[in-house]
């Protein structure tokens, strides 16, 4: 008889130890961390070969962030966390159907996701059946006939529902959707749904293209650099090495953010040791430490502080944009009062600032998910956007726009087609290329997923790749919708927490990882993906594959496929023998990638079109980029209440947890921690490590989670921030960008109280 397993984090029970917050990034001690990361999980042998091949021209693109590459390569291309990641993946431990038969899933789902991580790759197929506690062995060609017949079975296509994680490569995640839409439905949720859904949002509207607008080299063309909502030395920590190149160029750097961060006060690159540099560089110029939800504020500010100082392109506007009057005329209204009190920033700071940008010929912008993951997120972000076109700073040298994106390939996923809600003109010419008629209704996002699921109106749930489970909000009803499935399917790597919180039944189907050599019938093939910047390269494995009996994603989807639908509308199982067949595919169904195999065999592959970058035209329905008007939002909250973010350890990329430090923030051995200001405290008469309880408030609802120490730290009063997956409990489901419909991850608004007890925390 199965007992369901824990969906929240277990109670942390760990002894906190705080140490004094750095002040400075990398250097000696990102060397030690990555060569400990190595050493123990791949051995000495390994660990030489995976970093010396990451990253490089004909090696494997790093499984982490989507950071580019530079075209002059160093013999070690890799950051601390890329190291992390990639000894994350190629680690010697397996998880064999012996250890499922040994550990139930009730057992698994009471460690914690830093001891679930540590066992290693997933080696074979299994099943959990309706009722069982354990995992069972599962042959492929079963779990394959098992999916075809939940699938084929249901009264609707719409009725199953199928996830994409951002390491899905281009080749995998265009396969993947043209078979979830042969089959009859736009149910395609991903990760860009919970993160930068609002830059596209955002963007699309105003300059025409979902993405950003710069190359890695206008980096160093810059007068000044904006970090918005971002803390790269933790998740992007390549892009220090752009920014110290920027500063020693002469650029400025305005960092934007709650928290100081480590990142961006001092770096130091790890191989300048080796040149005999010893000093670090510093890269903030300027912190302005904002108010959670006051980036609108700032950003109004920002804008009359250029009309102050009439750095206004008159020119590019009469030719290029349409909507400044208005736009103005909102900033102009906008007082000072509520721009300061919103912000949480002084006038002074603000135009001070803002005397930077007005004096600057090139501005790059830079954000994340601070800006993404609020109410207003694709508001604030069209803030930006005005910002930086008021003085033309879009198809310039040195300037424009940069969303940085998380996972090694979200970006180029949407570009291929993982998309819920795609346009006529994508479906047109998708149509086209493949050949079949596709639907036409959009499909669930991430949010309306889990809510289908709640209201029983999904039978299969295909998720490739990814921890759904532990990356979306509300965790409880996450779990409820889940545990109302039919049938969960996991194509994974390692084992997670969405491994035990499953449908009636559930499947893994363990795939390989970045780091493999992918072997199909026609010899050994290459995958490509799409850096934040829009470059698509290629991507090589070079490590023999854990197990024998692990399958690319590529494999998976095709085997599906011809199971499900058979070969009339595409021969599936022809087109995975050889990976040049689905590019072929690729460019005929998607602008941009014409001679795809050609080009993308080019040294450094090639740069998808980008009209604002490339010759400041804007594909909008006027053909101009748009200003646009939007009031401040209401960042008020009741007196005893407060607005918590989630926000990631040093030791961890996206949900997975590789360690239980946060070096740069002086926090070890404990996750379960509120970072509260120490003015706040006092007034509660609460001291460093106190036990509270925090209770969320969203239109009437309350969620609750149990026994969080606090760290006093530097962040704004009535502020709090917390490490996710732990604190995702407390996001509403229904919390949503306006637009976007990505969860308000970085606005929860909650009240603490004093925890009574220590004990466990109940679900």
């Amino acid at each position: 008889m199965r007992r369901e397993g824990r969906a929240r984090t277990p109670p942390d029970n760990a002894p906190l130890k705080l140490k004094k917050v750095k002040s400075k990034a990398a250097g000696i001690a990102a060397i030690a961390s990555s060569a400990v990361h190595g050493l123990t999980k791949m051995g000495p042998v390994k660990t030489v070969k995976t970093l010396r091949t990451v990253n490089q021209l004909e090696g494997f693109d790093c499984p982490g962030c989507a950071w580019p590459d530079p075209e002059h390569r160093t013999a070690f291309e890799f950051c601390e966390n890329g190291a992390k990641a990639v000894a994350d993946e190629a680690m010697k431990a397996n998880v064999t159907p012996e250890f499922f038969q040994k550990h139930s899933i009730q057992s698994l789902a009471e460690m914690s996701d830093y001891e679930l991580n540590r066992f290693g790759r997933l080696a074979s197929p299994v099943v959990l059946e309706k009722g069982a506690s354990h995992y069972t062995p599962i042959t492929w060609d079963e779990a394959i006939s098992t999916i075809a017949t939940a699938l084929n079975s249901t009264s609707s296509p719409d009725r199953s529902v199928f996830y994409t994680s951002g390491r899905t490569s281009n080749e995998a995640a265009f396969l993947y959707q043209a078979f979830v839409r042969a089959y009859g439905t736009n149910n395609l949720p991903d990760c860009s749904n919970m993160c930068h859904e609002s830059s596209g949002k955002g963007l699309e509207p105003t300059i025409g293209i979902g993405k950003g607008t710069v190359t890695l080299d206008d980096f160093n063309h810059a007068d000044v650099i904006m970090v918005i909502g971002q803390n790269p030395g933790t998740n992007h920590p390549r892009m220090l090495t752009a920014l110290r190149d920027a500063k020693n160029a002469g650029a400025r750097i305005i960092h934007v953010n709650p928290l100081p961060e480590a990142g961006l006060a001092r770096f130091k690159h790890p191989q300048d040791y080796m040149k005999g540099r010893l000093k670090s560089t510093k890269l903030a110029d300027m912190h302005l430490a904002v108010r959670i939800g006051g980036d609108a504020a700032l950003m109004k500010g920002l804008i009359k502080t250029q009309l102050k100082h009439g750095a206004i392109d008159m020119g590019f506007i009469d030719q290029k944009t349409e909507g400044y009057e208005s736009m103005i005329a909102s900033a102009t209204s906008t007082s000072w009062s509520d721009i300061v009190s919103d912000s949480g920033l002084t006038q002074d700071q603000i135009e001070h600032a803002g005397e930077w940008l007005a004096n600057s010929t090139a501005t790059i912008a830079c954000w994340a998910m601070g800006l993404t993951q609020h109410r207003n997120g694709v508001a604030v972000i069209q803030e930006v956007v005005n910002l930086l076109l008021m003085n033309g700073h879009v198809g310039r040298e040195g300037a424009g726009f940069c969303p940085v994106r998380g996972h090694s390939n979200v970006q180029g996923d949407r570009t291929v087609g993982i998309w819920e809600a795609p346009t006529p003109e994508f479906m047109e010419k998708m149509e086209k290329g493949l050949g079949f008629s596709l639907p036409k209704n959009h499909g669930y996002d991430v949010v309306n997923a889990i809510q289908a699921m709640l209201d029983g109106k999904v039978d299969v749930f295909f998720c490739m790749g990814g921890n759904f489970l532990s990356a979306t909000p509300d965790t409880d009803a996450t779990a409820t919708a889940l545990r109302n499935v039919g049938l969960t399917v996991q194509v994974s790597t390692k084992l997670n927490r969405s491994h035990l919180v499953t449908g009636h039944r559930a499947l893994i189907l363990p795939c390989l990882g970045r780091t493999e050599i992918d072997v199909q019938e026609l010899g050994e093939q290459f995958l490509t993906v799409e850096n934040s910047m829009g470059q698509v390269h290629r991507s090589r494995g070079g490590l023999k594959p854990a197990s024998q009996a692990l399958r690319s994603e590529p494999w998976i989807v095709g085997r599906l496929a011809e199971a499900t639908l058979g070969n009339d509308k595409i021969n599936w199982m022809h087109t995975v023998a050889d990976y040049d067949r689905i590019r072929t595919l690729m460019a005929q169904s998607l602008d941009g990638f014409e001679h795809y195999n050609q080009r993308v065999r080019d040294t450094h592959g090639f740069a998808l079109p980008n009209p604002p970058r490339d010759s400041q035209s804007f594909d909008t329905p006027t053909g101009k980029a748009h200003f646009t008007t939007h009031p401040l939002p209401d960042v008020s909250v009741a007196e005893d209440q407060y607005v918590l973010m989630t926000l990631r350890s040093h030791d961890q990329y996206n949900t997975t947890i590789y360690g239980l430090h946060d070096r740069y923030r002086g926090v070890h051995g404990h996750r379960r921690v509120l970072f509260m200001n120490a003015d706040d405290m006092v007034k509660r008469g609460w001291k460093s490590r106190q036990s509270v309880n925090i209770t969320s408030h969203f239109n009437g609802e309350t969620r609750h989670a149990e026994n969080w120490l606090l760290v006093p730290y530097d962040i704004p009063t009535g502020n709090l921030a917390a490490y996710f997956p732990e604190a995702n409990t407390l996001v509403p489901l229904h919390s949503t960008a306006d637009v976007s419909n990505t969860p308000t991850s970085k606005w929860i608004v909650c009240t603490l109280s004093t925890a009574e007890t220590t004990g466990l925390e109940e679900e």
